[in-house]
């Protein structure tokens, strides 16, 4: 009955995520469940063995899911660099779910040597992370305001400021509107992937 309390009251308040470096979390890599954060293209790209693909807008729709998986066994969040397992990882931590994440996301493990899957079924054509695509995104955005506002029209440049402000938000408040929408695009989304079945494996179906 005790650990039935103790576990209820975790659920119930925050936790603090630990963060596991890629030696660690190689060692440990057996008693986890990984959850990728990425999206379903850059998870077709590879991804730690047995990681189950809950892209980072999924997220909160898999808590319960989450929870369940969490009571089998450890969690480790993962991503391309560790920016948005640490987002994720606090979105669970704050239902009270302990979850750590991996420093330097799928680039330092595959970096270090360590082994990636690939998914079969997905269409693994190679994707730009998602750090790349919204860096190229608003570089483009911003260069293309600039030549208008010189060719066309000055008021462009309004775009090239909007990008600029954007980008201000974005750091301040950690969140990214952009790397939002870019990962609904069909490129970020393959034929194949199935969130239905990531959460139907986090429940140990």
């Amino acid at each position: 009955m005790a650990d039935r309390e103790g576990s209820h009251t975790r659920h119930d308040h925050p936790v603090t995520p630990d963060t596991l470096t890629v030696a660690q979390a190689a060692a440990r890599l057996d008693g986890f469940t990984v959850i990728d954060v990425r999206t379903p293209a850059e998870y077709a790209t590879g991804h730690l063995p047995g990681a189950v693909n809950v892209p980072l807008d999924q997220v909160k729709r898999a808590l319960p899911e989450i929870r369940q998986a969490a009571g089998r066994g450890d969690l480790l969040v993962v991503c391309a660099s560790g920016a948005r397992s640490e987002k994720a990882s606090g979105t669970i931590a704050a239902a009270g779910v302990p979850a750590a994440t991996l420093a330097g996301g799928t680039n330092a493990w595959a970096a270090e040597g360590q082994n990636l899957e690939r998914p079969a079924a997905c269409d693994t054509r190679a994707v730009w992370g998602m750090e790349r695509q919204v860096r190229f995104t608003a570089g483009t955005l911003v260069l293309l305001g600039l030549v208008l506002g010189l060719l066309v029209h000055p008021a462009f440049q309004l775009l090239s400021a909007a990008i600029a402000g954007g980008l201000v938000f974005s750091a301040l408040t950690d969140t990214c509107g952009m790397a939002v929408v870019l990962g609904k695009l069909p490129h970020n989304r393959p034929r194949g992937t199935n969130l239905e079945g990531a959460l139907a494996a986090l429940r140990g179906n």
